[in-house]
């Protein structure tokens, strides 16, 4: 959002995308939206589109797979018939911003307290710091996590050519067992439309 609230978009339409790892996205379309607005885009549509959970793997199992896909390509052909230029091809239509779900005020991002360190197979590549999108990787020390910066999205897991970087299996098996209830069973890719004006 920070990133996001730095650009000037000057009216240009958008699709909104929330990827999420089959639990929920709550509030993030509707935050998402409100920033993009304030930055001046238009938002046109909005998908929230279910991957893998980026942390237990054992929930959204090799999401998004072959169903997901083609329903999201079904999205697309949505979201362009809704833009389709106006009859007499002279400009596209114009579009309200979709409804979203959500509410306000936003619920509270508190952190996730599972961050990745690096073992002892770390061989001080800096692969890992330079994938990591808030720099909570020193380049000079790659085999270090800034806590307090770390956002857990476990890029540097996912980047790390010898798997050196892992985390707490212990603390991971519990947060699996607390997330059983919210994250099982098959959550659905959503597609919210703006209206033509």
């Amino acid at each position: 959002l920070e990133r996001l609230t730095q650009l000037k978009a000057g009216h240009t339409p958008a699709v909104l995308v929330a990827a999420y790892g089959n639990r929920a996205y709550d509030d993030t379309l509707l935050e998402l939206q409100e920033a993009a607005e304030h930055s001046g885009f238009c938002p046109v549509a909005a998908i929230a589109a279910v991957t893998e959970h980026s942390i237990m793997h054992q929930y959204g199992t090799g999401r998004p797979d072959a169903q997901d896909k083609a329903e999201l390509r079904k999205f697309v052909r949505q979201i362009q018939e809704l833009l389709r230029p106006t009859a007499d091809c002279s400009s596209s239509a114009a579009v309200s911003a979709p409804a979203l779900p959500g509410s306000r005020p936003y619920r509270e991002y508190k952190g996730i307290p599972l961050k990745p360190k690096a073992g002892k197979a770390c061989t001080g590549c800096g692969a890992c710091a330079k994938a990591c999108p808030v720099g909570a990787i020193p380049d000079g020390h790659p085999e270090q996590t800034d806590k307090n910066r770390c956002i857990s999205c476990m890029r540097c897991i996912q980047i790390c050519p010898v798997k050196a970087r892992s985390l707490n299996k212990a603390v991971l098996s519990v947060a699996g067992c607390s997330m059983k209830k919210v994250c099982s069973g098959r959550k659905k890719n959503e597609l919210y439309l703006g209206g033509k004006i």
